[in-house]
């Protein structure tokens, strides 16, 4: 019987991930190579979106080689990233500046301009999502003032994923989680709005058609497959953003579904049958048509943890090589030894600014408690206990918003640390379920490709490639402390805006 073929690829904020699968349930082959974030002006992110292209043209022939498969075997290709960065290309199809990434917090200025302009509550009934820094009209504001030579020759503007596609295709289209989180779409009719797109500022005709995550957007041309090996023809799938194809390849597919996903940011993701808007989180389009999974992204993650361990916990790098551990884990060893709540110590990990649920780009990371008794060990329990307490704040806006919280699942590189999760399930007073075989978005992405091409029509199909682990169950006796750590913990960050406030 012949075996059905399809690769994924994520093209994320620091590598470009790539995967090749055998249905209905083999990972065959895996590749990624870096990515670099440029940062010119405080605040900035940039990346150049040509390496990206040059690392899936690596990544894809390295893919078959892996996996001793024939690029004429292959039968479909999807694409996720993450979203919403900016890509601008001019007439000729030639990129115009370097992408302006979903993180980039230059447009703070055009947000108030924004807001100041149209009535917020009817924008969000109206686009599902509430005036940021994510909606691209505040970022084609800012070209427009400071960049009026780009903002002139601006002939599309689309996505990251988007733009691969549009590499593998020669086809100019957008994929629909990408233009809801943009702004564009209009949540009642599902469909691009004339007037939501005027509000960025640019011809209509700079967004191009809209496509459903698993519809085939186009075929990969001559040149795209002289470029990556592949062969000419085969069908290029609408693609997927990176957060939404992780939490659907994990498993997230019933209302009450949460995903903790611990990457270099933090999100969290829930199921749900029903759009429903509320400023304070983002909301995107299911894989699963029909569905939606609205979501939160704490601006950083695992990137304050490498912080903490490059500038902080170096002095510990001995011990860590002497037990044959990383350092991170030897900090988890050493952090196990303090109790719950840190003896007092509490982080408020809000380190670049922070998204959801508080959308504050002044918000700053704090350490509070500290005292003579208290080391390196109270201070990493500290950091990973913040984090806990910013995902169970995500958990009752999630509540508060009608969104019930019936399982917990756990995804990414941080969930391997067993001390991390234990503190998650103990702040949540609720068990975390811990996941095998989740390579990330790029599952997600290729399961899609699988669903587009016609190779299945089973979206539940993607279970068969992760297998579930342990589940973590709290501790009832740490119930209380994290409680009043969790006050504690909205408490500091409420009185850090009033005294920002006093101090204005």
């Amino acid at each position: 019987m012949m075996t059905d073929y399809v690769i994924g690829l994520d093209i994320g904020t620091t590598s470009t991930i790539g995967i090749l699968i055998a249905l209905p349930d083999r990972v065959l082959a895996q590749a990624q190579r870096p990515v670099t974030l440029s940062s010119p002006e405080q605040g900035w992110a940039e990346e150049n979106p040509e390496e990206w292209w040059r690392n899936c043209c690596e990544i894809i022939p390295e893919l078959l080689d892996q996996g001793g498969v024939k690029a004429s075997e292959v039968k479909g290709i999807g694409v996720a990233g993450m979203l919403p960065a900016v890509i601008l290309l001019d007439e000729t199809g030639q990129v115009l500046r370097p992408s302006i990434q979903q993180s980039d917090g230059r447009s703070g200025a055009e947000v108030a301009e924004l807001a100041a302009e149209i009535d917020e509550d009817e924008f969000l009934a109206r686009a599902g999502n509430g005036i940021n820094q994510q909606l691209l009209a505040t970022k084609l504001r800012w070209i427009e003032k400071h960049e009026p030579e780009v903002f002139g020759r601006i002939a599309t503007v689309m996505g990251s994923y988007d733009y691969i596609n549009y590499r593998l295709t020669g086809e100019r289209a957008v994929e629909q989680n990408w233009a809801l989180e943009a702004g564009f779409v209009n949540l009642a009719s599902h469909e691009l709005d004339d007037d939501l797109i005027a509000l960025a500022h640019i011809p209509r005709s700079a967004i191009p058609v809209k496509r459903a995550s698993h519809e085939v957007m186009g075929h990969v041309s001559a040149a795209a497959a002289a470029a990556t090996g592949l062969p000419e023809g085969i069908a290029v799938i609408g693609g997927a953003a990176d957060h939404i194809a992780s939490g659907y390849a994990a498993g997230v597919t019933r209302p009450g579904d949460i995903l903790l996903k611990f990457g270099g940011a933090a999100d969290v993701l829930v199921a749900s049958d029903k759009p429903q808007p509320d400023a304070r989180m983002f909301l995107d389009y299911h894989l699963v048509p029909g569905m939606f999974m609205p979501n939160g992204c704490m601006a950083s993650g695992g990137s304050a943890l490498n912080w903490f361990v490059a500038h902080l916990a170096q002095g510990e790098a001995a011990r860590a090589d002497a037990a044959g551990i990383s350092l991170h884990q030897h900090l988890d060893v050493i952090a196990a030894q303090t109790p719950a709540g840190a003896d007092g110590v509490q982080i408020i990990p809000y380190f670049l600014g922070e998204k959801t649920p508080i959308h504050d780009a002044q918000a700053r990371g704090v350490i509070h408690g500290l005292s003579l008794n208290h080391d390196l060990r109270h201070m990493w329990r500290a950091l990973l206990e913040g984090f806990a307490y910013a995902f169970r704040h995500h958990v009752e806006v999630f509540r508060d918003m009608g969104h019930p919280s019936t399982r917990f699942l756990a995804s990414d590189g941080g969930a391997r640390s067993r001390f991390w999760m234990q503190i998650c399930a103990d702040v949540l007073q609720q068990p975390v379920q811990l996941l095998h075989g989740h390579p990330g978005s790029c599952l997600g992405a290729a399961y899609m490709a699988a669903v587009g091409a016609g190779l299945t029509d089973d979206f539940s199909g993607v279970s068969n490639f992760i297998s579930q682990g342990d589940v973590i169950a709290p501790d009832p006796a740490n119930a209380a402390i994290y409680d009043s750590g969790y006050r504690r913990f909205r408490a500091t960050y409420d009185a850090m805006v009033a005294a920002r406030g006093r101090a204005a």
